[in-house]
């Protein structure tokens, strides 16, 4: 593990652990505040995120960043990383090759954070974290606690672009993790 962001910067600066390198523009570490009590946990960067290097920026990002402002959550207080820091070809799910190849990276991502509360954007996110016994439809909205962090799964926001529907699930998700958080 990593002491400290600049080490983990460093050590992940040219990354050649699995095939993801091959294509990206730019790793995909993370953005916010280093200190947050909330960090937020998705797939891996898209096509956008791997221009910018700054995760959910694209699409899923400002409808993500829509729900913030309506929950009057500032984006600059919380945490956002990936699974994967390298955008997968044609933004399809990271292989498991590669989520391990990048969990170290994760994992000195939260032992740095130290967050009271990870949300776990979408069944990836939730696999790679707490295992492949869970399923986003049967955890989402329920918390799960381990190791003294609370995890709260809920819909990738790349979900509610294909099914609105979900938008109200995502919605109330995220306000019970505020109302965790106070």
């Amino acid at each position: 593990m990593y002491e400290s962001f600049e080490e983990l910067e460093k050590a992940i600066d040219g990354c050649n652990k699995c095939k993801l390198h091959n294509n990206r523009n730019n790793i995909v570490l993370g953005c916010g505040n280093r200190e947050a009590d909330i960090m937020f946990i998705g797939e891996g960067p898209g096509a956008d995120e791997d221009m910018q290097g700054i995760p959910f920026v694209g699409k899923a990002g400002k409808l993500m960043n829509m729900a913030f402002e309506a929950l009057e959550i500032d984006r600059d207080e919380i945490y956002i990383a990936n699974v994967v820091k390298c955008r997968p070809p044609n933004n399809r799910n990271p292989e498991k090759d590669e989520q391990v190849a990048c969990l170290d990276y994760l994992r000195s991502q939260v032992m740095l954070v130290k967050p009271k509360i990870i949300v776990l954007l979408g069944s990836v996110a939730l696999k790679a974290i707490l295992g492949d016994e869970y399923s986003i439809t049967r955890s989402r909205g329920k918390w799960i606690e381990r190791k003294g962090i609370l995890y709260m799964p809920t819909f990738h926001p790349a979900a509610l672009l294909r099914d609105e529907t979900k938008k109200i699930d995502f919605y109330n998700d995220l306000k019970l993790v505020l109302e965790k958080n106070i």
